[in-house]
């Protein structure tokens, strides 16, 4: 690659920036024309071109070129001391087969153990992992990972890409119960007994570092999708050669071994070997789960038992903030919650009654009164204004008469009792959000019955409830939550949503590579799940972690994620 010295400014740029970019991917010099023109956000820039297969550090210093701004470099740091434990406070779950992974929770422990092909950064932008480098073709109906070399599982096997191909066909296979069917919607069909399946050939491994995914349409964000919680890449044995359940079976590629493990008390993580990928500055990592009640997370915490907290409810924030030793990380999110209806189920399937009900809601009171006004509003469609394809819709507007007039359509004038169920799966401002809603709704002849349950049990009925308030957590685009909740027959469709016209919007979505003709295309599905009224959706979370200020070199991840690659403790 040929770079041009830039003098006393000593530093170097690409000799030409599109030159370079027409060697890659077709795409890649429009992508610099748009920075340049102010037409896409840098953050989008670097997400697109880190996407398309391009190195992070090359792209980060071409956005630098691009708009006359060198590339950032960090202030140099202090040294990270090596060695010590890091204690957590967090839920401690059954952790048998990663694919079927339904909480972050359990991700957390798993991830030091086995890892993903790709990595999305705190800041949103995903970089190589397992993979050393993708690449696609100019359709991005194919692409082509090179898995890096040297890297062993933890019984010393070789990684390579027959771990891959196992991996990824697991889920793909509707008996393995999968999420991941949704997110890789691309490679998936519908059979003659109506379950959705991977295609023929969707997985095709090339050579013995190298594996190809085929696709039947365009799909733009695959290195996106490969760091969703439940795809990590496990090893080629696992549920063929011994039984899918990492807890007793717990091979990997990363330098953590699992030395205790008891459901709902603690899981204990020990570095018992080097790491492909360099320097980890931590001996041990301990998880321990503290229960149901949030007032026990923060007492340990603040009683210096542990030394982070996964997530800071809501309630104790001014708590933290008064404790000296304590650091307060707040995180601007698209996790969510939404009061889902399932369509297949009475009284829901009728869309005007849904409709009726959607047109109570106050976005911004609820917000105001349940989260303390620590978020922002939501549209009823479930892509936040933080995913880079969002489109703005017209702002909605609470309208009681529109409600009535919508009930009296439905055939329910004289009004209606519905009851809604609630587990308040992340904290008491569910069922707080609900008493809002509740009252909203009641001028309009709607009467809604809270049915408060716990969390365990709302877990157990969340995706057959007629009408659930169900938490959703953050994902990198808005095409990868549509995918995984609103696809026909996918497993996390807990709406039983089956609206051809929305699945044609989103797979023309995510064939998008332009951004902005994405974001056109993103307003349609928007638009066809808020008039279908499948979710009164009150708002988006901000979301806060704490830790204790010995914690150095620790980046909160909104998806809550634990990348503790650079974290080190300081005791000084």
């Amino acid at each position: 690659m040929k770079r041009k010295y830039l003098g006393s400014e000593k530093r170097y740029i690409l000799r030409s920036e599109k030159d370079w970019a027409a060697e890659t991917h077709e795409y890649l010099p429009e992508l610099c024309d748009q920075l340049q023109t102010a037409k896409i956000s840098r953050r989008d820039f670097l997400r697109q071109a880190c996407l398309l297969g391009m190195a992070a550090p090359v792209a980060y210093g071409l956005a630098g070129a691009l708009t006359g701004r060198a590339a950032f470099i960090p202030p140099a740091m202090a040294a990270a001391k090596k060695g010590g434990i890091l204690r957590v406070s967090m839920r401690v779950q059954e952790m048998s087969d990663p694919a079927a992974f339904d909480w972050t929770e359990k991700s957390n422990v798993a991830r030091f153990m086995v890892e993903y092909l790709t990595r999305t950064k705190a800041d949103n932008t995903t970089v190589p992992y397992l993979a050393e480098s993708w690449e696609a073709s100019d359709d991005l109906k194919e692409w082509v990972f090179k898995l890096r070399k040297g890297i062993t599982w933890s019984n010393g096997d070789e990684f390579t890409s027959e771990d891959v191909a196992h991996t990824v066909n697991r889920w793909l296979d509707p008996d393995n119960g999968s999420s991941n069917l949704g997110l890789f919607g691309a490679m998936v069909e519908e059979g003659s007994d109506g379950k959705k399946r991977g295609i023929a050939n969707a997985v095709e491994v090339i050579d013995k570092h190298t594996i190809k995914f085929n696709l039947k349409q365009a799909a733009l964000a695959m290195p996106e999708n490969f760091y969703n919680y439940p795809t990590s890449i496990m090893h080629r044995g696992f549920g063929k050669d011994y039984k899918a359940d990492l807890a007793a079976n717990p091979i990997g590629t990363g330098p953590f071994s699992l030395a205790d493990f008891s459901i709902g008390e603690k899981a204990i993580l020990k570095r018992t070997r080097d790491w492909w990928a360099g320097d980890f500055n931590l001996d041990e990592i301990h998880y321990y789960d503290h229960g149901e009640d949030t007032n026990a997370w923060i007492a340990a915490l603040v009683s210096k038992q542990v030394d982070m907290v996964y997530r800071v409810p809501n309630q104790s924030v001014e708590t933290i903030k008064r404790v000296p030793h304590l650091e307060l990380h707040p995180v601007t999110t698209a996790q969510t919650a939404v009061m889902r209806f399932r369509v297949s189920e009475k009284p829901f399937d009728n869309k005007k009654l849904r409709q009726a009900v959607a047109a109570c809601m106050d976005h911004a009171e609820i917000l105001k009164v349940a989260f303390r006004d620590a978020g922002v509003v939501a549209e009823n469609h479930h892509v936040c204004p933080i995913h880079p394809e969002y489109a703005k819709l017209p702002p909605l507007k609470r309208d009681v008469e529109k409600a009535k007039a919508l009930l009296k359509e439905a055939g329910h004038g004289g009004g209606i009792a519905l009851e809604i169920a609630s587990g308040d799966t992340d904290g008491p401002w569910m069922t707080d959000a609900c008493a809002v809603f509740k009252q909203q709704c009641e001028p309009a002849g709607i009467t809604v019955n809270i049915n408060k349950m716990p969390s365990n049990q709302y877990w157990e009925v969340w995706d057959k409830a007629p009408w659930g308030y169900t938490s959703w957590t953050h994902r990198a685009l808005g095409t990868m939550v549509l995918g995984l909740a609103y696809r026909k027959g996918v497993p996390w469709n807990e709406c039983a949503y089956d609206n051809p016209a929305f699945d044609k919007a989103l797979d023309d979505a995510e064939a998008t590579l332009d951004v902005n003709e994405r974001r056109k295309k993103i307003a349609v599905c928007e638009k066809i799940i808020q008039d279908d009224a499948i979710i009164p959706q009150p708002f988006w979370r901000t979301v806060y972690k704490a830790t204790s200020k010995r914690v150095k070199g620790h980046a909160t991840h909104p998806t809550f994620y634990h990348q503790f690659h650079n974290v080190w403790l300081d005791d000084a």
